[in-house]
C-alpha cells in the first residue's frame, strides 16, 4: 500500500509540474516578395509564296507570328525592311543573286495597310495575357514583274517592344 500511495504521490507531483510549466511560445513574421517583369516571347513561321507568275493576278500568301506576353503587358510588333539590298519597309525585296523581285508585307487581309517597323506608324501593337496570340502577317507579290527564273529569297526580323 506504501508503495501505491508513493506512485499516485509521484503521478500527482508530475501532472502538477507538467500544467503548470508549460513551454514559452513567441511569433514573428516575415514579407515574401517579387517582382514580375514585363517580358515577351515570339516565334514566325515561313512565308512561302509558291510559284510566282508575272502575267496572271498578285501573288498572295499569308504566315504567323505568335507572341507571348506576361499579362497586362502592351507590345509593339514591328517587321524590319529584310536583308536584301535596296528594301524599304515599304518596298521589300526578295533576291536570286543580282536579281530582285518586290514584294509586301501587311497588316491586313485586304492588303492595304503595310507592316513596318516605326511605332505608332506601322507595327501592331496589342496587350499580353499571359497565353500564345497569334499575329497573321498577309503577303503580296504584285503581278507583272518579269524577273528571270529562279528562286528568290530575303529574310524579315521580327521585333518585339514591350
Amino acid at each position: 500500500m506504501k508503495q501505491s500511495l508513493k506512485n499516485k504521490s509521484c503521478l500527482a507531483f508530475f501532472a502538477m509540474i507538467s500544467s503548470c510549466c508549460h513551454a514559452a511560445t513567441n511569433t514573428t513574421t516575415f514579407n515574401v516578395t517579387a517582382t514580375v517583369a514585363a517580358n515577351c516571347s515570339i516565334s514566325a513561321n515561313t512565308l512561302a509564296f509558291g510559284a510566282y507568275n508575272p502575267l496572271s493576278a498578285p501573288t498572295d500568301s499569308t504566315t504567323d507570328i505568335t507572341i507571348t506576353c506576361t499579362n497586362g503587358s502592351g507590345y509593339n510588333v514591328g517587321l524590319n525592311a529584310g536583308t536584301t539590298a535596296g528594301g524599304t519597309v515599304t518596298n521589300r525585296l526578295m533576291a536570286n543573286g543580282a536579281n530582285t523581285l518586290g514584294y509586301g508585307l501587311y497588316q491586313n487581309s485586304g492588303r492595304t495597310i503595310n507592316w513596318g517597323d516605326t511605332i505608332g506608324t506601322d507595327t501592331v501593337s496589342g496587350t499580353g495575357n499571359g497565353g500564345a496570340q497569334t499575329l497573321t502577317v498577309y503577303g503580296r507579290i504584285p503581278s507583272a514583274q518579269y524577273v528571270p527564273p529562279g528562286s528568290y529569297s530575303d529574310t524579315i526580323t521580327i521585333t518585339a517592344t514591350f
